[in-house]
């Protein structure tokens, strides 16, 4: 990788990105992510070379600058966040790589997102509590936040968040789609039994620790 076009591409090939042009300077070309709208990837052209300001894990910022050269503390950026790669040819294009998925892994990460992809992740015909979704989110003091992400829920076909119910094993009274039966009727149509609003754990809840 040596041209900003080739990195510029590269950093649009992740999903949910744009490319971004802030400054009055068009030297600086950026890539974005969408849901916050905060950049992982900058271009520009200093002293001959393309260079590209990418977000870094502090312990590993100083583990890919004694690897190479040409990776220096991130120019005009915070220095224990951001690393810069100077596009001169000795740095492996794998490497480079690596580098804007991994900026772009720290940028787009966040509890919501990871609340839906644990969602994303129950079997069908299962439920799992909104206690055992935050966990597996990473957190689990915050089963309150895991209700009220599913509530805003963006991709509802995709994102089934029907199949999540409190530690008692009872359906939401406020379930957001599909009314107020649309969580038991999404369940029975999964083969669970429903009585009196509730499921039966024991017999229905995902076991995630297998």
């Amino acid at each position: 990788m040596h041209t900003r076009e080739e990195a510029l591409a590269y950093g649009l090939s992740f999903p949910d990105t744009y490319q971004d042009a802030p400054f009055k300077d068009q030297n600086w070309q950026l890539v974005r992510y969408k849901e916050n709208k905060k950049a992982f990837l900058w271009t520009y052209e200093r002293d001959g070379y393309i260079n590209l300001n990418v977000k870094v894990e502090p312990e590993k910022a100083f583990l890919w600058r004694d690897i190479y050269k040409s990776v220096i503390p991130g120019y005009h950026q915070n220095k224990m966040h951001w690393n810069t790669i100077i596009l001169d040819g000795s740095i492996p294009e794998k490497d480079i790589k690596q580098m804007i998925g991994e900026s772009y892994d720290l940028i787009s990460d966040s509890p919501v997102k990871r609340i839906y992809e644990a969602v994303k992740r129950i079997p069908y015909g299962q439920v799992a509590t909104y206690a055992q979704i935050a966990e597996l989110a990473g957190d689990k003091s915050m089963a309150r936040a895991v209700g009220n992400a599913l509530h805003k829920n963006p991709d509802p076909l995709n994102i089934p968040c029907f199949r999540v119910v409190n530690a008692k094993g009872e359906l939401s009274g406020a379930f957001a789609f599909g009314g107020e039966k649309g969580q038991e009727q999404r369940l029975r149509e999964e083969g669970i039994v429903v009585t009196h609003g509730k499921v039966d754990l024991k017999q229905y809840q995902w076991k995630t620790e297998e």
